[in-house]
């Protein structure tokens, strides 16, 4: 596989001429995209518009899209399958995003088919579902710039001394079992064994426009997550509890069955597995890749 670094936005949208040349992420935080959509919406869409035109002109015609569990919104129904009702509900704009594109690849796709017309793109949109953990090796973690908005490296962070305490937003979910939110969580290592996984379904049809989700089908809820941490840490870690946080749902987990079925894929590894990888990272990098460069310096 060949890697490459591109600037997906038009650079007409940057007022400094030195972010011209900067390569684009997609930003992915829930509650973060509730307090500035309108980031949400310009980064996220325009990158894809960019991508998929780069993509037509250099007859690069095989995509895997990373989406979300959050393009289901509230559903009455656990686990969730790829058959459930997209779009509506969505409580937040980092999932509208989300569900967006999955239209624009949808209608990208059909316009290469119209009138009957052969064609070789491939699509393949992989809905995840909150991918935890780190390499084994606790060489590569998840580094965040500045305070976590996701809910397990903050509470690393917490474990390693970073942070005094966790604030678990809302514990009074009527569906869940203890009260805090219910989630999906799923090893990164599993993660990337899926896209693998979907680069060779690809290979494997002539052309595609498919959905998977990629999860556990277990959930765990906040509480849980923390106990599992304080087990693979050592730590006691201190949490206090606040008000729900906007854009958040009660539960919400996968049925991955589609994926095993069809791509040979399974999630393999369990919780402990998730937060030991995570631990191992953390301890290792208590200030994340910021601590390298200065242990280098010293």
């Amino acid at each position: 596989l060949s890697f490459f670094f591109l600037a997906l936005r038009p650079p007409t949208l940057f007022p400094n001429p030195q972010q011209q040349h900067s390569t684009t992420q997609y930003y992915q935080a829930v509650g973060e995209s509730t307090q500035i959509p309108l980031k949400y919406y310009e980064n996220n869409l325009m990158s894809t518009f960019v991508l998929l035109r780069l993509l037509d002109e250099y007859n690069c015609h095989s995509i895997v899209f990373s989406s979300s569990a959050t393009v289901y919104g509230h559903q009455d129904t656990m686990p969730i399958t790829e058959t459930a009702t997209v779009g509506l509900g969505i409580t937040n704009a980092y999932g509208r995003t989300k569900y967006m594109i999955e239209e624009i690849l949808r209608d990208f796709y059909n316009s290469k088919t119209l009138g009957g017309q052969d064609t070789d793109w491939s699509i393949v949109i992989l809905r995840y579902f909150n991918p935890i953990g780190s390499h084994p090796s606790g060489q590569i973690g998840e580094d965040p710039n500045g305070i976590p908005n996701n809910l397990m490296p903050y509470v690393a962070q917490v474990a390693v001394g970073r942070r005094p305490h966790l604030t678990v937003f809302g514990n009074d979910y009527q569906e869940t079992h203890d009260g805090t939110g219910v989630r999906d969580y799923l090893h990164v290592m599993d993660l990337a064994e899926g896209h693998l996984a979907a680069l060779q379904y690809m290979e494997q049809k002539e052309t595609c426009n498919v959905v998977f989700n990629l999860g556990t089908g277990q959930g765990y809820s906040v509480l849980d997550m923390v106990k599992a941490m304080e087990k693979a840490s050592g730590k006691t870690i201190p949490y206090q509890m606040g008000p729900r946080r906007p854009g958040d749902v009660a539960e919400c987990y996968a049925n991955a069955t589609a994926a095993a079925t069809e791509m040979s894929w399974k999630a393999t590894r369990n919780l402990d597995d998730m937060c030991r990888d995570l631990w191992k990272w953390q301890s290792q990098n208590p200030n994340g890749y910021a601590g390298e460069e200065s242990a280098a310096e010293e």
